[in-house]
């Protein structure tokens, strides 16, 4: 019975979006879809797609693929009639007027079997406070294929920072740089100079000044930092001090967020540009409306950490080859 009524699976579109349509291709299964956008426009950045809350799972210079479980990225289900529908939005975000942001529906409609009923209680579980999450944060290559070869990075030069956690036990999480200062110390002192780099929960101040950004995300349990070096502490060891966050991709507020500065377009959100505006605050003040803590598990985790030392220098030197994790 079962087998006879997913093989009459059938995909539903709507008449309005045919023109997008044409360039995207559903593959409906009982329990997951694949999506696979097509782009013709050069200047598009393909990896800023969003199916719902879903980073891609691969993408290209021309394509973007999802392949997604229903169960993940927010997707609606709904019974009606002779259907059991699944929905989500397929978002871009960019700030190119060239390749404007948009979104557009993603349908999958399935003939409801006449013996089937919903669940009287289906919960949805948004706390990811239970098991154990290992933090890591490091110095990278270039490209960030593998750790850093050395420690020593000249002026101006981009040092570049992974941070990740693992969640093996756990729903899909986002990684968060909330704050990142730079000392001279590997303990942080009040009296003692430091730097900030990231601060009001989630901007990346020091790009208001420097080319220092977020990468595209390869995987939201990663965050990838190219930071350009800068004069503090030129010359001397220097440490880095961060709080990592661990928090529920659907829960990004003014205070949960990855924001850096871009120079033709002001401050922009790293996991959705069509949601910048939860970045309007780095300038001044980032508040946030919740109740409830971070500390009270209720939408993630977070761990501090220390990355270093490293030496920023006019010239070079030879370093040993170090990777901070905790």
């Amino acid at each position: 019975m079962m087998a006879f009524f997913w093989q009459r699976a059938v995909v539903l579109s709507l008449a309005a979006a045919m023109l997008v349509y044409a360039d995207m291709k559903l593959d409906c299964r009982p329990d997951s879809v694949t999506v696979v956008w097509t782009e013709g426009r050069s200047q598009a950045d393909l990896s800023l797609f969003r199916l719902g809350s879903c980073f891609p799972t691969s993408f290209s210079a021309t394509q973007a693929v999802f392949r997604v479980d229903f169960n993940d990225c927010n997707f609606r289900r709904l019974v009606t009639g002779d259907y059991l529908m699944y929905s989500n939005d397929l978002t871009y975000g960019s700030s190119d007027s060239q390749s404007p942001a948009f979104t557009h529906p993603v349908v999958c409609a399935f003939a409801r079997p006449k013996d089937w009923y919903p669940m009287i209680y289906d919960p949805v579980f948004s706390t990811h406070g239970v098991g154990h999450l290992v933090f890591h944060i490091g110095l990278m290559n270039d490209d960030f294929s593998g750790p850093a070869e050395s420690t020593t990075f000249a002026l101006g030069s981009f040092i570049p920072i992974m941070a990740s956690v693992s969640q093996k036990t756990h729903q899909p999480l986002l990684l968060l740089l909330e704050e990142c200062v730079a000392a001279t110390t590997p303990e942080l002192q009040p009296d003692s100079p430091s730097y900030p780099i990231i601060g009001n929960q989630g901007c990346l101040v020091d790009s208001r000044m420097s080319g220092s950004k977020f990468e595209p995300r390869q995987k939201s349990s990663e965050l990838q930092l190219s930071l350009q070096a800068f004069r503090f502490g030129l010359g001397q060891e220097v440490f880095i001090h961060c709080k990592l966050v661990a928090w529920d991709p659907n829960g990004l507020d003014s205070t949960k967020k990855a924001c850096h500065y871009v120079k033709e377009h002001g401050w922009e959100l790293l996991d959705n540009y069509a949601y910048s505006t939860l970045c309007d605050c780095c300038d001044s003040d980032c508040k946030s409306r919740r109740t409830r803590s971070i500390e009270s598990g209720t939408h993630g985790v977070s761990q501090n950490a220390v990355l270093g030392p490293l030496t920023i220098t006019d010239g070079t030197s030879d370093t040993f080859s170090w990777n901070g994790s905790f």
